[in-house]
C-alpha cells in the first residue's frame, strides 16, 4: 500500500515558506519537493481553498502564506488536503455472515475510531510554529556539532 506523504510534504513547504519570507513560486516548491510544478499547483490549490495560502500571478507572484505558523495546526493542513479519515485502513467483507469476521471487523473498527480521535486531537494541538522551532533548534545544534567536529 502506497503511503500518502502530502501532509508531511506540505508542512515542510509551509514552514520553509515562512522561514524564507512567506512567498514562493510553484517552480521553487517543485524543486524543493523534487516534483513537477503542476503537482505543486494542484496541491497548493487545495490549501488555497481552505485559506492557508493565497496566490498571485505575474512577475514576483507565487504562493503566499495567509496565516502565521502560530495560527496553523497540522489538522488545518490535513483538512485542507483531505476531509476524510486520516487512518483509512479497511475491514474484510469477504464473509459477512461469518461471526469471526464480524467480531474481527468490530474490534478493528473500534480500534481505528479510537486511534483516529487521538490522532486528530494531536494534530489539532500541534502548531506549525512548534515544528519550525524544533527545526531551528536542530539546525543550530547541527551547526554547533559541525563546528566542534572541525575544531577537533
Amino acid at each position: 500500500m502506497k503511503q500518502d506523504s502530502r501532509l508531511a510534504r506540505m508542512i515542510h513547504v509551509l514552514i520553509h515558506m515562512a522561514l524564507l519570507g512567506g512567498r514562493e513560486t510553484s517552480e521553487t516548491i517543485a524543486k524543493m519537493l523534487n516534483t513537477n510544478p503542476v503537482v505543486v499547483r494542484r496541491t497548493m490549490g487545495a490549501l488555497k481553498r481552505k485559506g492557508v495560502v493565497g496566490s498571485e500571478g505575474g512577475r514576483g507572484g507565487g504562493w503566499a502564506l495567509l496565516r502565521p505558523l502560530g495560527e496553523l495546526t497540522v489538522l488545518d493542513v490535513q483538512r485542507a488536503l483531505d476531509d476524510g479519515q486520516v487512518l483509512a485502513a479497511g475491514v474484510s467483507e469477504d464473509h459477512p455472515t461469518c461471526p469471526v469476521e464480524r467480531a474481527a471487523n468490530a474490534a478493528l473498527v473500534d480500534a481505528f475510531e479510537k486511534a483516529e480521535r487521538t490522532l486528530l486531537q494531536e494534530f489539532a494541538e500541534l502548531r506549525l510554529s512548534t515544528i519550525a522551532e524544533r527545526a531551528m533548534k536542530d539546525a543550530a545544534g547541527s551547526q554547533r556539532a559541525t563546528h566542534l567536529d572541525h575544531q577537533a
